[in-house]
């Protein structure tokens, strides 16, 4: 499917001919930044660095600020260290308060104290605010644009205020309510002020039923609560319960999608990257695979050692190494399923930590019944290519070891959120090599019990 451009025309012409000049001289001509910032930040990915700059400057001020906050953390650095003071000021002026916080934080630390001395007072209090939460945390995603009445107003006062402020707010449909104190009370949508008698207290109109998150809690809860019960905008409040922000879809969005991405990293035993591909040098690749590999090298030398001690079985009945490889990717295929079903659950809260007996009861029934029917299947090969014996330790070998290898797949990730590590990394190439050390093991070890008098004698 062909893309089609948000760009007039006489814009995109001289973005072709890099007439940046040109292009300046057209600030009055451009479309609302909402319609053209993520074009633009992907022209800004792929352009010449030495272009780069020359186009941000001719951006018109409220495109500019939208554009930057579209772009990767590597992207922005670079950008920051061509433009000017005085661009830097007019950037992060027209930068929403939760976007200028994001992209100080994702700054080097001397860049950020420099861009946060080019602040307003106001603008500093504000961003500062926003820093002072941990990193994941909601607290640096929230947004202090937001409407909020006072609940013993009257509802014609109210509207009153949303008319004035709600220019400024980043959500003008929802209206918070707050006590004297500031403590949230209440949330409700526009429509229910406007059809509502001006002069009804808010009180009257209030239910009290709401939905919100604590600036401290993971990022991660807000995406769960805002999918689990369909809010385009989170309240965020304080451990007294004053409303200090709001957290809105379309950032909750980004999260999912970075949370998404690093689990797909993960998954495949590769560090997360910081930004796109392209955007990450290949030193930073290097790095980012080359401990996982190394650590699952040592992993599998548990698979090799197996086999070492199992030398003479193997020697005396050849027909067992037709199966290694059966018996190897069985297992790790049953690990990798189980994990990646938990690592889902755990993710979604379908299943929390408190169910682990539950959900180990039911993975050990399913891993029998699978067991039993690839044991068969593993039986009946093994009769063909190496006797009724060899068929025997194929189809008891495949029965443990998928029981075995499928709680191993399940118990992982729970572990690992135990210890506050991403169970993602369970449902990949981890789990796999544990797995394939395990059912080499029963497999040998059914072997050297079922087949110790033709080993012996041979």
């Amino acid at each position: 499917m062909q893309e089609t451009s948000s760009l007039p025309e006489t814009i995109r012409a001289r973005l072709e001919a890099h007439d940046w000049l040109g292009l300046a001289r057209l600030r009055g001509s451009w479309p609302p930044p909402h319609h053209v910032a993520a074009e633009l930040a992907d022209l800004l990915r792929r352009i010449e660095p030495s272009d780069r700059a020359q186009l941000f400057r001719a951006l018109p001020q409220d495109v500019a600020g939208d554009v930057f906050a579209e772009l990767d953390h590597d992207l922005r650095d670079r950008l920051v260290e061509d433009l000017s003071d005085v661009e830097h000021r007019q950037l992060l002026a027209d930068l929403a308060p939760d976007d200028r916080a994001q992209v100080l934080s994702s700054l080097p630390g001397r860049a950020t104290q420099r861009l946060l001395n080019l602040l307003d007072p106001a603008q500093l209090h504000e961003v500062r605010q926003l820093l002072g939460y941990p990193e994941d945390s909601v607290g640096r995603l929230m947004t202090p644009r937001y409407l909020a009445v006072k609940r013993h107003w009257r509802v014609g006062r109210a509207l009153d205020h949303v008319r004035e402020r709600g220019k400024a707010s980043e959500m003008t449909h929802v209206v918070y309510v707050v006590d004297e104190r500031w403590r949230l009370v209440d949330t409700l949508d526009l429509a229910v002020f406007v059809f509502t008698d001006d002069d009804a207290p808010v009180s009257s109109v209030m239910d009290s039923v709401f939905i919100s998150i604590d600036a401290s809690a993971d990022r991660e809860e807000a995406v769960h609560l805002m999918q689990r019960h369909d809010l385009v905008a989170l309240p965020v409040v304080d451990e007294a319960k004053v409303l200090l922000g709001i957290v809105t879809f379309d950032d909750v969005m980004d999260v999912a999608e970075d949370e998404a991405t690093e689990d797909f990293h993960l998954s495949a035993a590769v560090q997360p990257l910081p930004g796109g591909y392209f955007a990450t040098g290949v030193q930073f690749l290097y790095r980012a695979r080359v401990g996982w590999l190394a650590l699952l090298v040592v992993v599998n030398l548990l698979s090799s050692g197996v086999i070492a001690a199992f030398e003479d079985t193997l020697t005396a009945v050849v027909a067992l190494a037709f199966f290694i490889p059966l018996i190897i990717d069985t297992g790790g295929n049953a690990g990798a399923q189980a994990a990646t079903l938990m690592v889902r659950a755990l993710s979604t809260r379908d299943v929390s930590l408190r169910d682990w007996k539950r959900v180990l009861g039911k993975e050990a029934l399913v891993g029998l019944a699978l067991g039993s029917t690839l044991g068969l299947l593993g039986a009946m090969l093994g009769a063909w290519r190496g006797g009724p014996e060899i068929g025997l330790v194929v189809f008891l070998t495949m029965i443990t070891m998928i029981v075995v290898t499928n709680l191993i797949g399940l118990l992982l990730p729970f572990v690992l959120t135990v210890f506050r590590k991403d169970p993602a990394i369970a449902s990949g190439p981890l789990v796999t090599s544990l797995a394939d050390a395990a059912g080499l093991l029963i497999y040998f070890s059914f072997a050297a019990l079922i087949l110790g008098d033709v080993s012996a004698a041979a």
